[in-house]
């Protein structure tokens, strides 16, 4: 059972891309990438906003968010945010072990 949170980014004048840009350019990002538990960790652009980037981050589970949250990583993330001015919303999603067959039609890999 994996957890999915999907966080969305909001700012102003480019900043929630600034944000992830210096995330990913500090290490934090492959930092995170790196700690036991975690399965993704990815930020995406929005086409309908540009003021808005979207993180996938999906962990093993609870355990594992629960000591991501309590690493000195936090901070860092914390503080990021702080000087974009981010403000974000938040989405949690625990997997379902198995697609149905009928969705599977759907689904060209």
């Amino acid at each position: 059972m994996a957890i999915t949170v999907n966080l969305r980014y909001k700012g102003t004048d480019g900043n929630a891309l600034k944000f992830a840009q210096e995330m990913t350019s500090s290490g934090t990002v492959e930092a995170i990438r790196a700690e036991d538990g975690n399965l993704r960790y990815e930020y995406y652009r929005s086409l309908d906003d540009p003021e808005t980037i979207l993180l996938i981050d999906s962990w093993r589970d609870q355990a594992a968010i629960d000591v991501h949250h309590a690493s000195p990583m936090m901070k860092t993330i914390m503080e990021l945010r702080e000087k974009y001015d981010l403000h974000m919303t938040v989405e949690r999603y625990i997997s379902d072990e198995g697609m149905p067959e009928s969705d599977k039609d759907f689904i060209r890999k």
